[in-house]
């Protein structure tokens, strides 16, 4: 696989993901010490957890009231930045958790594929979501800050930078409300933000922000991003190009530093994956 990405898509870097089994772990650690490939970033939780059985970046929360898991997530986020030092890979990016509410993104996503993005219903599902959300996020916040404050020192330690992932789900933790201050708190250099695309572009699809807008606030604090297309409303993971965001208008928006990660989903082919990297480059350089 990891031969595949490099030789037949031609990336000269890897994101090692959250479902990286631990047996695989040896022969990732050989084909790096050959100098066969290199990582831009592993994705927490990477290696998975031996008893989690599938793909889980949320399978334990910081967020969570259980202080059990909450130390379950911290130990292995440590994990994660040791293997990360093992195999020089700058980042690590992660998942925060969510506050303890009613889902509501896949609603509303079911109700705009219904046509009632307009409706009343909708908006007084956003509302009171929104209401819930900002009366139970602080508790939540607070227990999320003390984890970080440990992974960051530990990071540090290993010369590891954190990475905090844009996220899909209104629910999830941070919002984009929360990003900036949660970053001006953690006061480190060690800890930036990761622009997930499709995460954001769905957020606006919803309506909860301005894809460019949210950019031009925060794209400046950005170590990368996870790059793929989305389908309006919400179908992302798909071949940058195929879809409805507006690279053009966001990519100047972000560092010239800036990591370019392609996360797609598992059903897009090497020529759609290839076609669209050469694109990318046409627009944008390497």
């Amino acid at each position: 696989m990891l031969r595949e990405i490099k030789t037949e898509l031609g990336f000269d870097m890897i994101e090692l993901g959250h479902g990286v089994r631990l047996s695989l772990m040896p022969g990732i650690q050989k084909m790096f010490d050959s100098g066969e490939v290199r990582f831009s970033s592993l994705h927490n939780f990477c290696p998975l957890p031996v008893e989690v059985m599938v793909a889980s970046p949320d399978c334990y929360q910081f967020s969570a009231l259980s202080q059990a898991e909450r130390e379950r997530a911290v130990k292995q986020t440590l994990q994660t930045i040791d293997f990360a030092e093992r195999l020089h890979a700058p980042f690590v990016v992660l998942h925060l958790g969510q506050v303890e509410m009613r889902p509501i993104t896949d609603r509303l996503i079911g109700m705009i594929k219904a046509g009632e993005n307009l409706s009343r219903g909708y908006v007084q599902a956003k509302l009171k979501a929104v209401e819930t959300r900002e009366r139970r996020a602080p508790a939540h916040l607070r227990l999320v800050k003390d984890c970080l404050r440990r992974v960051i020192e530990h990071a540090a330690s290993k010369n590891v930078r954190i990475a905090l992932e844009s996220r899909r789900g209104y629910e999830e933790i941070p919002s984009e409300r929360e990003l900036p201050g949660l970053l001006d708190e953690l006061n480190s250099g060690q800890v930036g933000y990761w622009h997930d695309f499709g995460h954001s572009q769905i957020k606006e699809n919803l309506g909860f922000i301005d894809h460019a807008e949210w950019l031009g606030v925060v794209g400046s604090r950005a170590f990368g991003c996870h790059v793929q297309d989305c389908i309006w409303p919400a179908k992302d993971h798909e071949a940058p190009f195929t879809g409805g965001i507006d690279f053009d208008k966001l990519v100047p928006l972000l560092p010239t530093n800036c990591l370019f990660v392609w996360e797609m989903s598992p059903n897009k082919t090497a020529d759609a994956i290839s076609q669209s990297v050469r694109i990318w480059k046409e627009r944008f350089g390497e």
